[in-house]
């Protein structure tokens, strides 16, 4: 059966629950931050109620999960995701820091070895690049991004992405890119986390997309 077909047989089985529950995003409590109360894990993996885990790593702890996930009606595994942001187990400066060297072969260079922890660790999905352009020294997460250049900001997306996913997502030492945050996050008045944004129409095209488009065409699996 070609993987066209399975799909498509796969699809036709699930109920719209099943499809719903794919579209979860829980999160473990390995390295939580906040609220971290998903009920229980077990019984939503079981019941075809979550299709991917957040704080969730290490072999073990990934095998343990995906032998639950082996116990719902359709065996559908579970993607893990975490942020790596800039590095995995070994940490590299800071993406902010990063962007001042101007080196994109370097960055990329850095995001696959990155991949390649990652993988090991039980990972398949990861949260980065961070792309949101950045003008106001007041936000707090300037660092996790290249800065205030779109076109600076663009190259380093699509070398991230090149570096995470490489040339096939089927090697072992490949993990899926996703592209964040939502457009203008980083343009929130006075540098206020979730504040609000007022901005034009060509300034969001001009400044803020370009960084998100090059992440796509460089083939961000996920955003």
């Amino acid at each position: 059966m070609n993987r066209e077909h399975f799909l498509r047989n796969l699809l036709a089985r699930m109920s719209l629950e099943e499809k719903a529950g794919q579209l979860n995003l829980l999160t473990g409590t390995m390295d939580a931050t906040g609220v971290k109360d998903s009920g229980d894990l077990s019984a939503k993996i079981r019941s075809g109620e979550c299709g991917a885990l957040l704080n969730v790593f290490t072999p073990a702890a990934t095998r343990e999960m995906q032998e639950i996930a082996l116990q719902s009606r359709l065996k559908i595994p579970l993607l893990f995701g975490y942020d790596v942001i800039h590095g995995h187990r070994t940490i590299f400066p800071i993406p902010l820091a990063l962007s001042c060297s101007w080196n994109l072969d370097l960055i990329e260079r850095c995001s696959r070895f990155a991949a390649a922890e990652a993988a090991a660790d039980g990972l398949n999905w990861v949260f980065s690049p961070m792309v949101d352009i950045s003008q106001d020294p007041r936000w707090g997460r300037v660092a996790e991004g290249a800065g205030e250049d779109p076109w600076l900001g663009a190259k380093i997306a699509a070398a991230i992405v090149c570096g995470f996913q490489g040339n096939n997502l089927t090697n072992h030492r490949s993990v899926m890119a996703c592209v964040k945050h939502f457009a203008l996050y980083g343009a929130v008045k006075a540098g206020r986390d979730y504040h609000t944004v007022d901005m034009s129409c060509r300034e969001m095209e001009e400044t803020y997309f370009p960084p998100y488009r090059a992440a796509i065409d460089a083939g961000a699996r996920t955003s």
